[in-house]
């Protein structure tokens, strides 16, 4: 067990909080940890190129450093390298599904209660008998629950048993960006052949796609596809079909036809169990008491649980310090204010209506006054307005320097559309609820 891995962990984590995701997948996600030498107080980051190296040099090195000190305290340096500096490169998985290498996502590391038994039976069927048993398999649940785990745990065990399959893992809304890009540069020839080639087809938070009418359309036409070719389909979400309000109904009849499991929070002995195993694979002692201490006081997420057993073993590692009820009560405190939701900027807000209706944040900012682009600029402006409660003139600001009866008029035909059209109710909705959950 590599500890330097253990704790990068939790250091990514903190990065995704403060940066974009397309800026996190862009510049630190890319970023394998080498080594940690605490003699030295130096930290190894191997990074793809020169170029990437220089990038986050720039712009990144102050995040990561705001990293390392909330993980380890002040005094870590960190040096990136590349590839060719150094003897032999880390092997780099060989699909598009990378898995935790520190705590693999199998169905034997999957902690089965009464809470995801049903999801956890349905998902080993489909393991074993791909496109014989539920297809698609749609699975439900709150974020932190182990939906993607399972996801995981299907690959691994089709990927062992049928090497020859050919398994894509995708969150829903980097099949959106994915096909915006493939339009932007011809190559939606390509995109249909990766998606339509598969054999299992996994799909991750499938309800960021509603709303979007070109990505449901090309999502349609996939799984029908896949369908009609007997592959495996499997679908998770926060919320199970009929509840995602802008899901097209040829979609939401095509998610039933399968199996529906949902995921919910663990009770207290399948706590105690998860915490137990993190730790076994931590190779971290807990005693019953300080197990006990944590599960009564992270009740609803499994992410914290295994966090916190993170946040004991990186204290050991750093301090020498062994669990007890004092230290778990830092790390649960820990947790719970880091897992406070970073602020909805603006920015986020306008990336998402963008996506939803097809244009770019810059066409929303625009003075371009083409029917779509001015719809959008409108829900842009009624959903800043709710999430954030900002003055009219400073959401004026925002939107390239609009004055105040701009906004107020985008907020009331906003309002006036919602009244009389309940699709357009919905979207906005849907918008607002896909925002914050993220």
């Amino acid at each position: 067990m590599e500890s330097f891995h253990e704790a990068w962990d939790l250091i990514c984590d903190f990065c995704k909080t403060r940066i974009t995701d397309v800026a996190y997948k862009t510049w630190i996600s890319r970023i394998e940890p080498v080594k940690l030498d605490f003699a030295a107080g130096d930290a190894i980051l191997m990074v793809p190129n020169e170029f990437h190296r220089q990038t986050l040099n720039r712009c990144y090195l102050p995040l990561l450093n705001s990293a390392f000190n909330e993980v380890f305290g002040s005094g870590i340096n960190i040096c990136f390298t590349i590839p060719d500096e150094i003897n032999s490169e880390k092997s780099k998985p060989n699909d598009n599904l990378a898995i935790d290498s520190e705590y693999d996502f199998t169905f034997d590391t999957f902690i089965v209660g009464s809470s995801n038994k049903f999801a956890h039976a349905a998902s080993l069927a489909v393991a074993a008998n791909p496109a014989g048993a539920y297809n698609p398999l749609f699975i439900y649940g709150n974020s932190g629950l182990g939906k993607t785990h399972l996801l995981y745990a299907i690959s691994n065990d089709i990927k062992k048993n049928h090497p020859e399959m050919t398994i894509l893992y995708i969150k829903g809304d980097d099949f959106t960006n994915e096909m915006i890009d493939a339009i932007s540069k011809n190559s939606t020839s390509q995109f249909h052949q990766k998606y339509r080639k598969a054999d299992v087809l996994l799909v991750d938070d499938i309800q960021f796609i509603a709303g979007k009418v070109s990505t449901q359309e090309e999502f349609f036409h996939t799984f029908n596809s896949l369908y009609e070719a007997n592959k495996q389909i499997v679908l998770t979400s926060d919320r199970p079909p009929k509840e995602i309000q802008t899901l097209e109904d040829r979609l939401r009849t095509r998610f039933e036809w399968g199996l529906i499991a949902d995921i919910q929070p663990p009770d207290f002995e399948t706590r105690i169990a998860i915490i137990k195993r993190k730790a076994e694979l931590l190779d971290i002692a807990l005693s019953d008491d300080v197990s006990e201490y944590i599960a009564t006081r992270l009740k609803t997420n499994i992410r914290q649980l295994e966090g916190a057993v993170k946040k004991l073993k990186a204290r050991y590692l750093l301090e020498g310090e062994n669990p007890s009820i004092a230290t778990a009560q830092s790390a649960i405190s820990d947790i719970l204010n880091n897992d406070q939701p970073p602020p909805l900027t603006v920015e986020k807000i306008i990336e998402e209506v963008a996506r939803t209706f097809g244009v770019s944040g810059e066409d929303i900012r625009s003075a371009k006054r083409s029917a779509n682009i001015s719809n959008a600029r409108q829900v842009a402006v009624y959903v800043v307005r709710e999430i954030t409660q900002m003055s009219m003139s400073n959401i004026g600001e925002e939107f390239g320097g609009r004055d105040h009866s701009t906004i107020v008029y985008a907020i009331q035909q906003v309002e006036k559309n919602m009244k009389k059209d309940s699709k357009a109710k919905a979207m906005v909705e849907d918008i607002i609820k896909n925002i914050r959950d993220r």
